[in-house]
């Protein structure tokens, strides 16, 4: 059943989208999940200084679970993410307090207060899976130096260390019968999408891990496991990119215990059923009813499909025909799935899909501002980039526009992300004021295969700044857009593409930069322990090359003439410290550069608080229009 809009505020076509309509507007939902009838979500509320409350609706009614003043959030890894674990009838809760991150029970069906279970007193918890007959909790416990696999009694609250990783683990997931523990161990300088390991342990009577075993990623050869999960035989299915893409890989019942486990490429296909593990809980696979419920990534497009088990020996795939691009935490209970879902025409909401009809409803997180206006959609635009070879990105035209339109390129952050084909308020702020917008997905992207992603390895600042040069400049020459009004903008490993690129290309007129990296060896000093590593494998390793370091760093390729910038920086940033912002400013200012920068207090590496989002969007478009 086909969801529709909610009642809209109509907006007159002759008038740009105001910014009060696009940053911070609308909640964030995030992480549904299904419990027997009940859907239940996380809502970030931007109004609220970005606090997370959960969500639940049941017979058509919604309701918040959790009081006004808790914050369920996790800080796990710098980046947070999978603050709830479910069961039938409890699930535990990471409530962000001041004193730190507390666990709490709570029952689902309100028979009593949420109780507190414990403070543990460490960096961050989180990533959990819950069993309810055995009252246990089992997560990880993040300290200064290592992830900890933990076990929680969800009767006492007391705690117990079940294994130590070398350095990182997540994703636990207990069996169907409760008594064998996945995980997922990575150790530096890796990151999990470029090398991690599948591990087995069985559940001893008191609770502990026994005759823990490697099941995937430890034979030598380059591969990063995502998302293992059981599935209702006692078989596990999990991601692995050995081929060269994420594809689905099962390994039956009768093979854990086997020397070398016999694991089964399912769907043998150039698409990625998984995406670089930046946050915890991430889920592109769910066990359905008659097999699995599958999101695969192709040329930066989502699809779901169902791989069914009842069909014969071989499992069949069908793809679902449903009108999105976007599709993250997928999430199935019985004949139903649940997951986040956008396209072109189809802002961000909750999608929720019938397995056996095919019937679908797709419910928005908000009213829609446009109405009925025009919406610019994305359209594929491929190009030759670093060394000719062929690099992807999507371009949005302006809605309206007299003569050849300024053009704002954008670089997405990670640097091992990717630019999503959805639609944006954001995006349809800068066009319908007449802009032209093209999202680059340079090389070392993700949503292309693993070889896309090793574009970038040892070659940051390299082939990320030729590629949207090359991606502009060839709009440019097309006469597409007007090669006088060119501005570029990015955040966090974006920002550094961008500031590389003014610094490097007279093409670019103007820029905007938000906490991004300007000193590449103060990165490699400064930031949080997860991305400590990544510097090695994107620029090489430290201190050996530090003189590489400098050679790439923007704030050491600052030149007179270069285009104005705007920063905008958060001061409780620690994934990218306030310092590096300050001295790029004052390192422009020294050449004669125009430079604004704007600080807030209170935010850290991303904005949450919607009068914050709405500053940086009215400031970089202020900017922009002085500059050109």
């Amino acid at each position: 059943m086909k969801g529709t809009w909610c009642p809209v505020m109509v907006l007159d076509p002759a008038q740009p989208l105001p910014a009060s309509a696009v940053a911070g507007s609308l909640p964030g939902w995030k992480e549904p999940w299904l419990v027997g009838r009940r859907l239940f979500w996380l809502e970030q509320r931007p109004r609220e200084q970005g606090r997370t409350t959960l969500m639940t609706q049941a017979d058509g009614q919604r309701r918040e679970l959790t009081p006004g003043n808790w914050n369920l959030r996790t800080s796990l890894h710098g980046f947070g993410g999978a603050p709830v674990a479910f069961g039938r009838h409890h699930a535990v809760l990471v409530n962000q307090m001041k004193t730190g991150p507390a666990l709490w029970l709570l029952n689902l069906h309100g028979a009593a207060p949420p109780r507190q279970l414990c403070q543990p007193g460490v960096v961050a918890v989180g990533d959990g899976c819950l069993h309810e007959q055995g009252q246990f909790w089992i997560g990880v416990w993040e300290q200064e130096s290592q992830d900890v696999l933990t076990r929680v009694c969800l009767h006492t609250g007391a705690s117990r260390p079940l294994r130590a990783a070398a350095d990182f683990c997540s994703s636990p997931s207990l069996s169907p019968d409760g008594r064998h523990l996945l995980w997922l161990e990575w150790d530096l300088p890796a990151m999990p999408w470029q090398r991690s390991r599948l591990w087995l342990a069985q559940l001893d009577e008191d609770g502990g891990l026994r005759e823990p075993r490697c099941l995937a990623g430890d034979d030598g050869a380059p591969e990063a496991v995502f998302q293992p999960q059981w599935l209702p035989d006692g078989g596990v299915v999990m991601a692995g990119d050995r081929s060269g893409y994420w594809n689905l890989q099962h390994l039956a019942p009768d093979h854990l215990s086997s020397p070398q486990p016999p694991w089964r490429s399912l769907l043998p296909m150039e698409a990625d059923f998984g995406l670089p593990q930046w946050v915890a809980g991430m889920s592109t696979t769910a066990v359905g009813e008659k097999g699995l419920v599958a999101a695969h990534c192709r040329h930066g497009c989502w699809r779901l499909g169902q791989l069914q088990w009842s069909s014969g020996p071989t499992p069949h795939w069908q793809v679902l025909k449903l009108p999105f691009t976007e599709l993250s935490n997928l999430r199935a209970d019985g004949r139903r799935a649940v997951a986040l879902a956008a396209g072109p025409h189809q802002p961000d909401g909750l999608l929720e899909v019938d397995l056996g009809s095919g019937r679908w409803r797709h419910t928005p997180t908000g009213a829609n501002p446009l109405g009925t206006d025009p919406v610019s959609t994305p359209e594929a635009f491929w190009f030759p980039g670093y060394g000719g070879r062929r690099t992807h990105s999507w371009l949005y035209r302006p809605v309206a526009s007299v003569g050849l339109p300024p053009l704002l390129v954008r670089c997405h952050g990670g640097p091992t992300a990717m630019a999503r084909p959805c639609f944006n308020l954001e995006t349809q702020f800068w066009t319908s004021r007449g802009w032209a917008v093209l999202d680059v997905n340079y090389g070392g992207s993700s949503g292309f295969g693993r070889a896309y992603r090793q574009r970038l390895d040892r070659a940051w600042g390299i082939v990320d700044v030729e590629d949207c040069t090359a991606a502009a400049r060839a709009l440019v020459e097309a006469d597409r857009v007007d090669p006088e009004r060119v501005a570029i903008s990015g955040g966090s490993a974006g920002g550094f593409t961008a500031l590389s690129c003014l610094s490097s290309s007279n093409l670019f007129r103007v820029g905007a930069c938000r906490y991004g990296v300007t000193d590449l060896a103060a990165l490699s000093r400064d930031t949080h322990r997860f991305e400590s590593g990544y510097p090695e494998s994107l620029v090489g390793p430290w201190p050996a090359m530090a003189q590489r370091y400098r050679d790439r760093s923007p704030l050491h390729r600052v030149r007179q003439g270069q285009g104005p910038v705007v920063f905008f920086q958060g001061l409780k940033d620690r994934v990218v410290l306030p310092e590096q912002t300050e001295r790029m400013a004052d390192a422009l200012r020294r050449q004669g550069v125009t430079v604004e920068v704007h600080v807030y207090p209170e935010e850290g590496h991303g904005f949450r608080d919607s009068g914050v989002q709405q500053e940086v969007l009215l400031g970089t478009e202020a900017f922009f229009r002085k500059h050109l």
